[in-house]
């Protein structure tokens, strides 16, 4: 008997597996609020040089506040006035001549900024002064957030297949909501950069955790289901980001506001179950059946208790003799597991794929400003673009596979970026459409990836899988912000950089073998006892059996 069988017993998807994706759409709710939430807490408000010292003297009552600007503000090539230099002396000539080609050298600013408050009342950058010489520092804040992401999703994928995903699951709860309001309180940057590492860790578990336990709960046909909602729970984050961000404009209670729903998680994570395919694998069959049992009442299929017994579900999964935790050693153990990994991780994952996908992604989503709209409006159509562009997923991963649906989605992003390299900067509008697409584009690449790598890897090392290609990926977000800070050395070079990425992996995205229509593998010996047959080739449902772990 496999899983599938006693989950058909039970109820394949019910009102069982309803109450787990609501639970989990609460806390990935908070998920891209925490991942984009640094295009508005370090949003740069149009500054200049603080001059107020003007008005200590009698000789500048009678100037206008235009004439202070211009007599102690050297003006850039454009025409407007510096953002970050000033002129030690007032260059009163400057009020009668067209040209201050005879003005003096300018100088950093000497007496602080003064800053536009009519967008955002507080950024980190108006906090702390993260602009000019210090503007990197406030790019590096996203990167800082995304190694903790990264290093999260190590810890916890071996967590997971290690203690649970249930456990693990409040565990993340807890960490990502004590150090994300603890960041909103911090005193100085240092602070703050260190407790955005460690909200990025803790947040992490919700992410690569919470996908994996809703598809360990659902039957075959319904696991694009799940993928497509799980990934609408993050669109429905971005929006209501957009909104809560436009309320909010002061980034201290703004990081309250999007943290808070974690005490929801919290509340509700009682009525989560533990995943009986993990309890299973590792010889909690007591623990299992119980579970099973439940799912069968909620979906009133009441025979379930009286055909299975929690004696027969130790024949469900057999796992290796003494062998009842795995780690990440056992993605390269065995030759067939060693192969998996190294085709998913080294070649398609980490070099080109998983980095393309994250780079792009988060590049564009990183780079608000960069299209000539509202920010808010900005942040508002790039998230509702997702809505529609996940429904067509849903059906492209039934009609053409996972493998397609995703090297299809890289191209159009990359495709997208080139375009946009060339359009000027003044047709906002173009742009803005061609970069909403590339968004578009983006957005199904990442939905269709973390539905796929939940299903490649057996149950025994899922976590551990998810884990090290999650990390691998936010290998690539952690670079991201840095990749915009290149727009210093050549103004296209971020989205040119993107562009190949994003072309270059999904090329590369046809060496991934297409798990349409197949069992989840169980464990490690699955693997291993499959034969080899060309990749992309789907399994029909009446040949399940023969399937098994592919």
């Amino acid at each position: 008997m496999k899983f599938e069988n006693l989950l058909a017993e039970a109820g394949g998807f019910g009102r069982f597996q309803v109450i787990v994706l609501s639970i989990v759409f609460v806390s990935r709710f908070t998920l891209p609020c925490h991942f984009l939430v640094q295009n508005f807490i370090a949003a740069v408000p149009p500054h200049h040089c603080d001059i107020n010292f003007l008005d200590d003297g009698e000789f500048f009552e009678n100037f206008t506040q235009e004439q202070r600007m211009i007599v102690s503000i050297p003006a850039e090539e454009d025409g407007s006035l510096s953002s970050c230099q000033m002129f030690s002396q007032p260059q009163f000539h400057l009020l009668h001549e067209v040209t201050n080609a005879t003005a003096e050298p300018a100088v950093p600013c000497q007496n602080g900024w003064v800053y536009d408050t009519s967008t955002f009342a507080s950024t980190i950058a108006t906090e702390w002064d993260l602009i000019c010489d210090q503007r990197k520092l406030n790019k590096v804040t996203a990167t800082i957030f995304f190694i903790g992401v990264m290093i999260g999703a190590v810890l916890f994928g071996s967590l997971s297949d290690r203690y649970g995903r249930k456990r693990m699951m409040l565990l993340s709860y807890v960490l990502g909501m004590a150090f994300g309001l603890a960041s909103a309180f911090s005193s100085s940057f240092v602070m703050f950069a260190i407790l955005r590492f460690f909200t990025g860790l803790g947040i992490t578990g919700i992410s690569i955790i919470s996908t994996v336990l809703s598809v360990e709960w659902v039957s075959i046909e319904h696991r694009r289901v799940v993928g497509v909602l799980d990934s609408l729970a993050w669109t429905f984050g971005s929006i209501m980001l957009a909104c809560i961000a436009y309320l909010v404009n002061d980034w201290r209670w703004l990081i309250v506001a999007i943290t808070s729903p974690l005490a929801v998680a919290i509340v509700s994570w009682r009525w989560l179950p533990e995943s009986a395919r993990w309890l299973i694998a590792t010889g909690r069959v007591q623990n299992a059946h119980y579970y099973l049992t439940r799912c069968a009442k909620m979906n009133a299929s009441d025979g379930f208790a009286s055909k299975i017994k929690p004696e027969d579900l130790s024949t469900v999964v057999v796992v290796e003799k003494g062998k009842k935790t795995y780690s990440y050693l056992d993605l390269v153990r065995t030759p067939k597991m060693r192969r998996l990994a190294l085709k998913t991780g080294l070649v398609c994952e980490s070099v080109l794929y998983r980095f393309g996908i994250a780079s792009t992604f988060y590049g564009i989503s990183l780079n608000l400003a960069g299209f000539g709209l509202n920010i808010y409006l900005t942040q508002f159509i790039y998230a509702l673009v997702e809505v529609p562009t996940k429904l067509l997923v849903y059906y492209l991963l039934e009609r053409i596979g996972r493998r397609y649906t995703e090297a299809g989605a890289l191209l159009l992003a990359g495709i997208c970026l080139a375009v946009n390299v060339f359009i000027p900067k003044d047709k906002w509008i173009f742009r803005s459409i061609i970069a909403v697409l590339g968004k578009a584009g983006s957005s199904a690449s990442f939905t269709t990836i973390f539905l796929y790598t939940s299903e490649l890897y057996p149950t025994v090392v899922r976590q551990n899988g998810l884990g090290y290609n999650s990390f691998l990926a936010r290998l690539g977000v952690s670079i991201a912000p840095l990749i915009m800070l290149l727009d210093e050395v050549w103004k296209p070079l971020p989205q040119i950089i993107l562009c190949v990425i994003a072309i270059a992996s999904g090329l590369t995205a046809r060496c991934l073998p297409e798990t349409m229509n197949r069992r989840l593998p169980e464990t490690i010996e699955d693997i291993e006892q499959t034969s080899e047959k060309p990749t992309g080739s789907p399994v029909p449902n009446d040949d399940l059996e023969s399937a098994e772990g592919r």
